[in-house]
């Protein structure tokens, strides 16, 4: 925190020094009005350096404000951009709203690499991204970039299958105010107020949002109270700015992470085991609570026309705590020699208070052929894991065990990256990228719930090329890129105990298309190949201290062909679509599984099976019908071919295909030149199709039977949003 503090304190003194030199270079008003530009009105170079432009050889999709405003009636993030190609989403409610799950290729959300404005977001220890810790942030999100593959992220956790940026520093030089409410199925509700102040005395902008998101769910009890703010506030120079962001949310979401039991499905699609512990009705605080709040500083430079630099410090704090009624447990298990073992029933909270700060930095030179990038960053996670017995009730009013804290844990994580970028103009048409990163890892962690002597301290070292060649001829590009990414294990693989400690993962991910864009009509296919070797993946697995962990596989890879297309029928239609096929394949593991009968574990070794949850076909389709100036309907068709629930590739452990069919319109009621209104109804699986995109399975041997438990997250049927927006300009 010392060392964050200090550097928050150099920017606040180096920018009016840096803010004064360029000056000396500036020549004429032409030359101060191309800076000013280049500061206020072109992405800042914390989001330059680590996005791809439109003739970079990589696969991307980019969202703008408009794109993302189309589909925002209050669904989380991974919603809003999952008819993008090769995108799966879910959601434990079955709704989009509370905690939800994205894959992008079959990759999981740990493997995802996410910045906001550069910063890293994902979670450093398990490398997961929760959303729900930021409900509508996307309102306030100028653009979003989606890169498959390795991509050219540069912060955080390794893209080991995708990166996904959002940007929110743009320049809203007039003042606006604009209110969004919601409302849908579920008792769903959402109200937003967005303001900005435009430029105040030619140097200043504030931008800010609240928002307030609830909902009961599609399951039974998965309620969400969902709330955030964000504000942003802007010094420009004439050639630099300095940018304060502070943006935060609260979620308290009713738990709906255990999934519905298969033999369920048909006779209680929305059944929630959560809370039945407790006997009579389900106990009713079984629930998530957390918050995360988030301070960013940015400091943009144009040095000439030729050199622009950039830093930012960020700071984020998070907090909270689940809560579980759990009956017939031994105090013994708490830590606490109570009882002599007799089972009680008790209400437990696991706590999660956690630091996580650093730095980003990038300078960029750009001259003739030449665009080269220099950047790098650090940052430090610091995060206490504990549990304690929050308060009695009559089963243990007697004891004194209110208050204890029966685990006390910590871990710290250390990163360090730096990387070059070189794009080169070989001639008019061919162009040449070289990235190089090189990044130290160090992870730090006293001891686990389940095993508290166990002491891990792991560090790694990574070196990440890429290169690429694009080539355009007339109105066609055509790409060539590798790229070698390294993932570091995520904190419960260490949990493994010191005989099983897992090794890095490694990616070597192979890239080549081309996109054509004509005056009406725009398509692009992107072949990929991504050979992974020593993936980490579940097989069931027993490790040192009896839990079920991620084991290296050596060889798997991902195989694929993206094709899309935009379309300007006429005056009136237009059509937007994709479809992704693919191949995802482990050459060989060995599955393991409980037998009751003769204890230990049996196993089945297996070779050439698909991958958990990576569907060979996803496609997306949208038909756009501009009625006129006032209304706009599209109709948005989806499909998703059959996943495997594990990797044994087993028929009776999938996720059964599903095609659905979504429609949105919207009209504008008022558009004037101080304030427009409009309306949006969006009809989600108009179908009413029943389906589930997310699950899990475990198999166990019991009365000389093998049985096979499978369990899913089920999505709502037929359901809608609606909403009246009025912005004031």
């Amino acid at each position: 925190m010392t060392k964050l503090l200090g550097t928050i304190a150099t920017f606040l003194m180096l920018a009016p020094t840096m803010a004064q030199q360029p000056r000396q270079l500036l020549k004429n008003k032409d030359s101060i009005n191309k800076y000013t530009d280049s500061i206020r009105n072109l992405p800042p170079l914390e989001v330059q350096s680590i996005r791809v432009n439109i003739n970079s050889p990589f696969a991307k999709s980019n969202m703008s404000a408009a794109n993302i405003a189309q589909v925002n009636l209050g669904q989380d993030l991974p919603f809003l951009i999952q008819n993008t190609p090769s995108v799966v989403v879910n959601a434990d409610a079955g709704t989009g709203i509370g905690y939800t799950g994205i894959r992008i290729r079959g990759t999981d959300a740990t493997r995802i690499n996410v910045t906001l404005n550069g910063i890293p977001y994902n979670d450093a220890e398990s490398m997961g991204t929760y959303f729900v810790d930021l409900p509508d942030f996307s309102s306030s999100a100028n653009s979003i970039q989606i890169q498959r593959g390795v991509g050219t992220s540069s912060n955080g956790a390794s893209a080991f299958g995708a990166t996904i940026n959002l940007a929110t520093n743009d320049y809203h030089p007039s003042k606006y105010l604009s209110l969004q409410n919601s409302i849908g199925s579920f008792n769903t509700n959402k109200n937003s107020l967005l303001f900005g102040t435009g430029l105040i005395k030619d140097h200043i902008t504030i931008d800010g949002r609240v928002s307030k998101i609830t909902s009961d769910g599609y399951i039974d009890r998965a309620k969400s109270d969902l709330k955030s703010f964000y504000v942003s506030s802007t010094y420009w120079g004439d050639h630099s700015s300095l940018r304060f962001n502070v943006f935060s949310g609260s979620e308290k979401t009713y738990q709906a992470w255990y999934g519905v039991p298969e033999d369920s499905l048909s006779s209680h699609r929305t059944y929630n085991p959560a809370g039945t512990e407790k006997q009579g009705t389900p106990y009713n605080n079984q629930i998530d609570n957390y918050t995360q709040s988030h301070y960013q500083l940015f400091f943009n430079q144009t040095i000439s026309n030729n050199l622009k630099w950039n830093t930012a410090a960020f700071f984020t704090k998070g907090r909270g705590y689940y809560e579980e009624y759990k009956a017939g447990v031994s105090l013994i298990d708490f830590g606490i020699d109570l009882n002599a073992g007799t089972p009680i029933d008790l209400i437990r909270r696991r706590w999660l208070d956690n630091n996580f700060y650093g730095q980003i930095a990038s300078i960029s030179y750009e001259q003739d052929k030449n665009k080269v990038t220099l950047g790098g960053g650090w940052n430090r996670y610091e995060g206490q894991h504990f549990g304690n017995i929050p308060y009695g009730i009559p089963s243990i009013s007697s004891l004194n065990v209110v208050g204890k804290v029966y685990y006390n844990n910590n871990g710290v994580k250390k990163d360090y990256n730096s990387y070059i970028k070189w794009e080169h103009q070989l001639s008019n048409q061919l162009t040449s990228f070289v990235d190089v990163q090189f990044r130290h890892v160090q992870h730090t962690m006293n001891g686990f719930d389940a095993n508290p002597t166990l002491i891990v301290d792991r560090s790694f070292e990574f070196l990440n090329p890429k290169a690429g060649l694009s080539y355009k001829s007339g109105n066609t590009t055509y790409y060539s890129s590798i790229a070698v990414a390294h993932k570091e294990p995520n904190r419960d693989d260490f949990e493994a105990g010191i005989t099983q400690q897992p090794k890095q993962e490694v990616l070597y991910d192979l890239e080549t298309g081309f996109n054509t864009k004509h005056a009406n009509f725009n398509w692009g296919v992107n072949f990929y190949f991504m050979d992974y070797k020593d993936q980490l993946v579940l097989t069931g697995k027993i490790n040192d201290v009896g839990s079920y962990t991620r084991t290296n596989v050596p060889n798997s890879y991902r195989a694929g062909i993206e094709i899309e297309e935009r379309w300007k029928i006429n005056n009136q239609f237009s059509s937007n679509g994709n479809i992704a096929l693919s191949k995802n394949k482990i050459e060989n593991f060995t599955e393991y599984f409980d037998d009751y009968d003769n204890g230990g574990q049996a196993s089945i070794n297996h070779h050439n099976t698909d991958i958990t949850l990576s569907p060979n076909s996803t496609a997306t389709h949208s038909l756009t019908f501009q009625a006129n100036e006032k209304l706009n309907i599209s109709w948005t068709s989806k499909y998703v071919s059959k996943q495997y629930l594990d990797n044994t590739q087993n028929e009776s452990r999938i996720l059964k295909a599903y095609f659905l069919n979504d429609l949105n319109a919207s009209y504008k009621l008022v558009s004037r030149k101080t304030w427009n209104a409009s309306l949006q109804l969006y009809v989600l699986n108009l179908m009413d199709v029943n389906y589930e995109p997310n699950g899990y399975t475990y198999s166990y041997i019991y009365g000389a039977t093998t049985t096979t438990s499978n369990n899913y997250f089920p999505m709502a049927g037929r359901n809608f949003l609606a909403s009246l927006k009025i912005d004031l300009k």
